[in-house]
């Protein structure tokens, strides 16, 4: 009999799915070990560039697949380190989607109102701070001023941000220096150390498997800290519990390669992901329109110029957030700065004569990059991807040292999800476009398809065992002891940013999971404590791993 090394409970990935149970479970008593496949960065350690080897390239994860891209946060903290802090609940009607299968998408205990007291205690443990007009950029103020010269509504967006902390320098997707995003780093994560946690970084979850005594054997390789395509070391490790929350194009792919060894998964693992219905357009502002129209003025000799000055979305028009309006009818338009790299790649020439995403007039739109103003749609897609054969490992094949792979995904953006994107594109050129003040692109997608940094549903929660991988407790079907608590447990598109809800589902399944641990004989219990806030980040810890 091979002896492996144990733990009560092993939690795969350290976002808002991983960190959340890591910190409940350990504080109630049982032993947890949390694998991260990505680096342990803390605020002085990110850095404002973007060569190879900078914070930009080791705490993301750009994976392209057939379709569709997703990136992604691929460090401990996960998602939470590179997002934008945008947290706003989602609207009620989501919870009654059906989609195109004519049948509520959700579980039927979950609605609005029963997910409110999780939020509630998300809200306070990060905590996040309610949208106000005096803490919206410059950016969001233009956005929001072009809403209201064309007749619509804009509202700031709650974040999780400290603004006395925060510099607006517009680096949080690359990581806070400043520790003013409050990311898992700052809350539940060092809170789960304190109580006994064990967080590995590098480490990159390969299958799970059942040991002869029932246990769960989750198999893993150390990946270099430079290189992530080389492996220097692998293990394995026994446990009563495991929490899988490596992310919605992740997820899948681990328990998919696990069929061989633990049985039959589910038929809608893998299938049904969500892009959240994602899609950017550029505008490219008139200066003097900005001035003339909307009578605003930097007061530095500007009318905006101010593209790179701010934070991420700080406002957003939720006119479409409307639940009698038809089901792929509703979106959210969100002010948004994205930074250089991706964004400049796609964004399109307004009324090219030739090539729309490069070339000279591409080289023209360019020269005036502090003028644009990104609108981010999120809408309600149709749950068309789906996740072919795994990889040999990992949840992609690495395609350079860091940050970009291959991944198993295909997706065809169906005529629902195609009819939503057209209405929002019309309606942002429809706001931005009065009187001139700006021409309107979106993306394109014809380069590298669609693109979403909000994967969703992969592994989704439902009460139907054919399209719902996960029962309303976050157990995997067929494999009792096994939770998804990441977005691939969510069921489809929000309409809004994600992360608010990814981790009130967290904080919800966390019970579930006690009596799970309990029932399998671990002495744990679930004390309902919130995690206290510190105003620094911690560098990694010198690890001790307990011998097998």
């Amino acid at each position: 009999m091979t002896a492996y090394e144990q733990t009560d409970v092993l939690v795969i990935g350290s976002g808002f799915g991983g960190a959340i149970p890591a910190y409940h479970l350990a504080a109630g008593g049982a032993s947890v070990v949390v694998l991260e496949r990505g680096p342990w960065l803390s605020a002085d350690e990110f850095e404002h560039d973007f060569r190879f080897g900078s914070s930009s390239t080791r705490v993301f994860e750009f994976t392209m697949g057939d379709g569709m891209n997703v990136l992604g946060g691929n460090c401990v903290g996960g998602g939470s380190v590179v997002y934008f802090a945008a947290m706003p609940r989602v609207p009620s009607f989501v919870f009654d989607r059906q989609g195109s299968q004519g049948r509520r998408m959700w579980p039927e205990s979950i609605t609005r109102a029963s997910l409110d007291p999780w939020y509630d205690r998300v809200a306070e443990a990060l905590p996040i701070s309610p949208g106000r007009w005096e803490d919206v950029t410059y950016a969001g103020g233009v956005f929001a001023a072009a809403c209201d010269h064309a007749g619509r509504t804009a509202n700031p967006v709650a974040a999780a941000i400290d603004t006395d902390r925060c510099t607006n320098c517009n680096w949080m997707m690359s990581g806070c220096k400043f520790d003013a995003k409050r990311s898992l780093l700052l809350n539940y994560l060092p809170a789960a150390v304190d109580h006994g946690a064990q967080i590995r970084p590098l480490h990159e979850v390969q299958r799970i498997e059942r040991s002869a005594d029932g246990d769960f054997v989750v198999h893993y390789t150390v990946v270099d800290p430079v290189d992530y395509r080389i492996q220097v070391d692998s293990g394995a490790i026994a446990a009563k519990i495991v929490v899988v929350a490596a992310g919605a194009a992740a997820t899948p792919v681990i328990l998919q390669r696990s069929e061989a060894t633990l049985g039959a998964m589910p038929p809608a693992v893998g299938r049904y992901f969500s892009g959240n219905g994602e899609r950017l357009n550029t505008a490219i502002l008139n200066e003097d329109k900005v001035r003339d129209v909307l009578g605003l003025d930097r007061g530095d000799g500007f009318a905006y110029a101010a593209n790179q000055i701010g934070r991420g979305p700080s406002a957003a028009s939720w006119d479409r957030l409307d639940g009698s309006l038809p089901e792929f009818s509703r979106y959210s338009l969100e002010q948004l700065y994205f930074p250089p790299g991706f964004g400049t790649i796609l964004a399109q020439v307004p009324d090219a004569a030739g090539p729309s995403w490069f070339g000279a007039e591409k080289k023209e739109i360019l020269r005036r990059w502090q003028s644009w103003l990104t609108i981010f749609t999120m809408s309600e897609d149709d749950n068309e991807g789906v996740f072919g054969p795994p990889p040999e490992t990992g949840n992609a094949d690495r395609i350079s040292m860091q940050m970009l792979s291959r991944g198993n995904l295909r997706y065809e953006p169906t005529a629902n999800t195609r009819h939503g994107w057209a209405l929002a594109d019309a309606d942002i050129r429809d706001i931005l476009e009065r009187d001139g003040l700006s021409r309107v692109m979106p993306w394109t997608n014809e380069v590298i398809g669609a693109y979403t940094v909000h994967p969703l549903a992969s592994c989704r929660m439902g009460d139907d065992p054919q399209t719902s991988a996960l029962d309303d407790t976050n157990e995997l079907r067929r494999h009792p002891g096994i939770f998804v608590t990441d977005g691939s447990a969510v069921p489809g598109a929000l309409t809004v940013n994600p992360a608010f809800t990814i981790a009130a589902i967290a904080e919800r399944a966390v019970p579930n999971i006690v009596r799970a641990a309990q029932a399998r004989g671990v002495d744990v219990r679930y004390l309902g404590s919130l995690p206290p806030a510190t105003q620094a980040s911690r560098p990694a810890p010198v690890l001790t791993v307990r011998p097998a």
